[in-house]
């Protein structure tokens, strides 16, 4: 099915290359993204898109056009519908927001209901395109931050939030029933994402502390108190990995330089991953040299959080 997909502005990159795990993309404009997907209710595991529409059909972005697309269309709403429009920064389209509303109202057979409609349907308006579909998913945004680290049973500073953890599950390829793994799993977070995908979750640091913290927000997770660079689990034994590799001096690291944990903790994972499986790396330097030494980099991206973090996230395979 071909399905049309809001994308958030959190990063230009990320929320594609998320889009992977449901489908495959045929077409893209900024913020906007076209795939075909095998199960649409699949979308819903995404983190960095907004609605996924059933695509109906595109044209130019100005008000002519669009009125003659919607007018091909001949579209007619079993119940009562609400039309709305997405304007992305920097759209070609000169009416406003309002205007184009009124246009979907007017074209479509139904009663028009803004407070409560039965169904949407949604125009984005990209660059010198508009995408237009009926909505068929919104993505729960809320629930990540309902999952705040600072409500879970153990807290610690620092934690990657919710929103980001399920974006590396999901760029990872993690599909329920999966093993998962995560070799510097602190207090859980990424673990958690995968939980909720069904996946079967593991996690494995150094520092106790952070063990039985985990222990606290995820009783049933199958933890271990283990060097990264020596695991104790036999060759191509997960089928997804994901980790935010630690960095700084006050990280718990069983000897040596953060080169060489970084050099043997990357061929662990290559070493227990299983074949065409991939790895989500985030780190705080820049190190696709030592991942090449045992990966291929499918994709490397560059989020700044604040004036002194930015993160480097590799997906490799």
């Amino acid at each position: 099915m071909r399905l049309i997909f809001e994308l958030s502005g959190e990063h230009p990159e990320i929320p594609f290359a998320e889009i992977e795990s449901v489908g495959s993309i045929t077409d893209r404009e900024v913020q906007v993204a076209v795939a075909e997907c095998v199960n649409p209710a699949d979308a819903g595991r995404l983190a960095m898109s907004h609605n996924v529409m059933e695509y109906l059909g595109e044209c130019h972005a100005d008000a002519t056009s669009f009125e003659n697309l919607l007018n091909s269309l001949s579209l007619s709403a079993d119940g009562t519908f609400a039309g709305r429009v997405k304007k992305v920064t920097g759209t070609s389209v000169k009416e406003s927001q309002l205007t184009l509303e009124k246009i979907i109202g007017s074209k479509i057979g139904g009663s028009v209901s803004l407070n409560n409609p039965e169904y949407e349907y949604r125009a984005l308006f990209s660059g010198e395109r508009c995408f237009f579909g009926k909505v068929i998913c919104r993505i729960d945004r809320g629930g990540f931050s309902c999952r705040n680290p600072m409500r879970r049973p153990f807290f610690h500073p620092g934690v990657m939030m919710p929103l980001f953890a399920r974006t590396m599950v999901n760029l990872s390829l993690a599909m329920p029933s999966d093993y998962f793994y995560d070799p510097f799993c602190g207090t859980g977070g990424i673990m958690l994402e995968a939980d909720l995908l069904g996946c079967r979750i593991f996690g494995g640091d150094m520092d106790p502390l952070m063990l039985e913290g985990c222990r606290q927000n995820l009783p049933t997770a199958e933890l271990f108190r283990t060097n990264a660079s020596s695991m104790p689990f036999g060759d191509e034994t997960f089928d997804a990995v994901a980790t935010d590799l630690p960095y700084g001096q006050s990280v718990c690291i069983m000897g040596g330089s953060l080169d060489k944990l970084y050099d043997s903790s990357l061929s662990e994972i290559r070493r227990i991953l299983k074949p065409k499986r991939r790895a989500v790396v985030v780190t705080h330097n820049d190190v696709r040299n030592v991942a090449e030494k045992y990966f291929t980099v499918k994709d490397f991206f560059e989020q700044r959080v604040h004036k002194s973090l930015t993160r480097r996230v590799m997906v490799l395979e």
